[in-house]
């Protein structure tokens, strides 16, 4: 040990200087991204930064005035903590929704939270905004006069029995604590904050224990948090939810440094990991991909993480059959990389939003997917404009008047045919709508417009820029990486046959530009301005290091200044 002590402050200096020779990261390939374009033809980018802001500001607006406007409203109920909390309606004029409707206790965490993460991530301060905190007042959905002392859906049983998961449904009752948690680590410092996250780590970890103990896996419907015990294991089973598990529990992790959560974080994965099968339900599943990428990494753990990708894209889900990545055209309409349901050939706004939340940050950890991850992304992007009415035509639309979604609200989703035999669409293929007119008696149509899917396009704000190359995007692989201390990294992958230069602006700070991939050095010491060169159909994952920043390999990881750069040495 002392031999070694006193050779690794000689293998630091010698690496602060020269690259130590380490061979470029074979590219591993996902079956059905390799089935779509590596250069969609009718590719066009939406200014999603854009679309995030004004959505915000439709959505948050106590004076619009209209049908079914303000969107917001004040929920005065109180029912967790003693403040005043709000809501956001679902959808366009959801009839269940709206001050004068159930005690205006019927609002969700999804919507509400959604919008907050979007808009963060999208460059908006929720947290002094308008005079308000809205990062406060969202603290309602923490379910601590149920005892489940977890944030849920609903703020309470008696809007949870309005519709919309609470307390029997897996997916909607864990994935709020992850959007609770990626809003906690912009919001450290907001009163309330950090004893919901504290808190929340406690259940889950207290949660896996007993899942593990009585029944051995995750193999179930949902789980009481109040009493501490398994629920339905017989129909609507969404062991993706372990991933939801090992979200919250690393990132509580990475936030306290408590080992029980590590350990709780693993036990989750490792029961992930054993399943044979797709169990893909909703919206979790993907973040299985984030997580064993990152616990490999940095945990030295062994996670598959090419079955979880495997699991997210295939569409042989055995939860939800079908449940995966649509490929191919609904007539005229490209729709290759968007999630939703395979088998009923429909594809949803939040799904194919929030499935780049877990993949980009992956790639940090995990570059051997670049290249797979960068030819999703480019088609995910450009067809996802297809939720929005001002890019479909009139006659591939449910609404005849989609007009209140003003630009910035989506549809729900977009289908190959119509779902309510509406004579105009009759053989029309490539719909954009929405479930909403089905979910309660009432309903309008507009309610096909999804406010709860539209919030989270503030994820493809915040990590999805152009580049003087028109397909060829620079997707930012830190935006939603949770708790991590990184350098800017970002993916750029080259959909073209034959080789680019692409643009990239260091800004006035000097850098030394280095690609995990290649694992080499693009420039040295350069500001401003650069160019580096792009091969077809490849990717690079370009770290902005501080130029002349020293080097180090521990554990076959290359630090630079003590930041990891690349995990896979």
């Amino acid at each position: 040990m002392q031999h070694l002590l006193l050779i690794l402050p000689f293998l630091s200096v010698l690496f602060a200087g020269c690259t130590p020779h380490h061979p470029p990261v074979e590219q591993r390939t996902v079956e059905r991204i390799e089935t779509m374009p590596s250069a969609p033809e009718r590719f066009r980018l939406a200014d999603w930064r854009q679309i995030a802001l004004d959505l915000d500001r439709y959505l948050y607006d106590f004076d619009a005035r209209g049908e079914d406007l303000p969107l917001i409203w004040l929920d005065s109920a109180q029912r967790n903590v003693p403040i005043v909390s709000y809501g956001l309606y679902t959808a366009l004029g959801d009839r269940r929704q709206g001050p004068d409707r159930n005690n205006g206790e019927h609002h969700e965490a999804i919507g509400v939270l959604g919008s907050i993460y979007g808009a963060t991530l999208a460059g908006i301060d929720k947290s002094r905004q308008q005079g308000m905190n809205w990062v406060r007042m969202c603290q309602n959905y923490f379910n601590s006069a149920t005892g489940w002392n977890i944030v849920m859906n609903n703020t309470c049983p008696e809007a949870g029995a309005l519709g919309g998961g609470y307390g029997r449904d897996f997916w909607y009752d864990i994935f709020p604590n992850m959007l609770f948690y990626a809003i906690g680590g912009h919001y450290p410092d907001v009163e309330g904050v950090d004893p919901i996250m504290r808190t929340v780590a406690e259940r889950f970890t207290a949660a896996d224990s007993v899942i593990m103990h009585t029944v051995g896996s995750y193999r179930m419907r949902e789980f009481d948090f109040g009493r501490m015990q398994p629920g339905n294991r017989e129909r609507m089973v969404q062991s993706d939810a372990a991933a939801g598990f090992a979200y919250v529990l690393y990132g509580a992790w990475c936030k306290y440094g408590d080992p029980r959560y590590l350990r709780a974080a693993q036990s989750a994965m490792n029961a992930l990991n054993a399943e044979t099968a797709s169990p893909f339900y909703e919206v979790i599943m993907p973040f299985a991909v984030y997580l064993a990428a990152r616990m490999n990494a940095e945990q030295g753990t062994a996670y598959d993480v090419a079955k979880f990708l495997d699991w997210t894209f295939d569409g042989q889900s055995a939860a939800r059959p079908g449940w995966g990545v649509l490929t191919g055209r609904f007539g005229s309409y490209a729709v290759d990389g968007l999630c939703g349901s395979v088998s009923e050939e429909y594809a949803f706004a939040m799904n194919t939003f929030a499935l780049m939340w877990p993949l980009l940050p992956a790639v940090r950890y995990d570059q051997s997917f670049a290249r797979a991850v960068g030819r999703w992304a480019v088609n995910a992007v450009g067809n996802a404009r297809y939720f929005y009415p001002q890019y479909v035509e009139p006659s591939n639309q449910s609404l005849t008047d989609p007009s209140p979604a003003r630009g910035v609200i989506a549809y729900e989703g977009f289908r190959r045919y119509d779902k309510y035999a509406d004579p105009r669409l009759r053989g029309v293929e490539g719909i954009a709508t929405g479930d909403g007119p089905q979910w309660v008696a009432g309903n309008p149509q507009h309610s096909m417009l999804s406010i709860y899917g539209s919030a989270y396009a503030g994820i493809f704000g915040a990590t999805v820029r152009p580049t003087n190359i028109e397909k060829i995007l620079q997707l930012d692989c830190t935006a939603t990486d949770l708790f991590a201390r990184a350098y800017p990294t970002y993916l750029y992958y080259n959909p073209y046959g034959e080789r680019k230069s692409v643009r990239i602006d260091l800004g006035s700070e000097t850098c030394d530009l280095y690609d995990i991939v290649s694992r080499s050095y693009l420039c040295r010491g350069k500001s401003g301005v650069q160019y580096f060169d792009l091969a077809p159909d490849t990717a690079r994952v370009v770290v902005l290091l501080p130029a002349g920043g020293r080097r180090s390999i521990r554990n076959g990881v290359l630090y630079v200044d003590r930041i990891a750069v690349d995990f896979r040495l």
